[in-house]
């Protein structure tokens, strides 16, 4: 099933710019943000991405899509249900535990969290970064050129406010399916 999802998205023209061999090893133990994030595209284009690294990776998915039909799908593709709408429920530890149990494991999220404009990202992928201690790799879609790709990875020095224009800076170029969703010059 995820050889035809990429086909089908290499179909409608994406191309994917993934690591080189020597930075797979890299790409088994780190949490790989998305950005930008303003379309449900983003997902289908980002999926077949991150499963042609290969690798254990995982996603939190807001648990409002889970439902008797999509979840033995949304569970099979690497989908972790979430309730977004609890402030403490406990996301950062979940995904640290899952850091701490699995020799290769990769978590994808997209800072900003939601497809609408947003006035900051979220810094849960930055916490869990800097518990489980490891990398932050960069990947990134663009419309403008349908590329989706792995970036640089970067490792936090758990200075958030030292740290995020850093990150920043790679996505300020970006060009996301809905423009008017997108905005890099905050963080908080």
């Amino acid at each position: 099933m995820k050889k035809l999802w990429i086909a089908v998205v290499k179909l409608f023209g994406w191309k994917f710019d993934l690591p080189s061999a020597d930075r797979q090893q890299e790409m088994d133990r780190c949490v790989i943000i998305m950005v930008p994030h303003t379309s449900a595209y983003d997902y289908f284009v980002g999926a077949a991405c991150v499963w042609m690294l290969g690798n254990n990776s995982r996603i939190f998915i807001k648990k409002e899509y889970f439902n008797w039909f999509t979840r033995p799908f949304l569970n099979a593709f690497g989908g972790i249900a979430v309730d977004r709408g609890n402030r403490n429920n406990g996301l950062v530890e979940q995904a640290v535990h899952l850091f701490d149990t699995n020799e290769k494991f990769s978590f994808v999220i997209t800072p900003e969290g939601t497809r609408k404009a947003v006035k900051r990202w979220k810094r849960g992928f930055y916490e869990i970064a800097v518990k489980a201690q490891v990398p932050i790799v960069l990947s990134y879609v663009d419309y403008k050129t349908k590329h989706m790709g792995i970036g640089p990875t970067f490792w936090p020095t758990g200075d958030f406010n030292a740290d995020m224009p850093k990150i920043m800076e790679f996505y300020r170029n970006s060009h996301p399916k809905h423009p008017e969703g997108y905005n890099t010059n905050f963080y908080a």
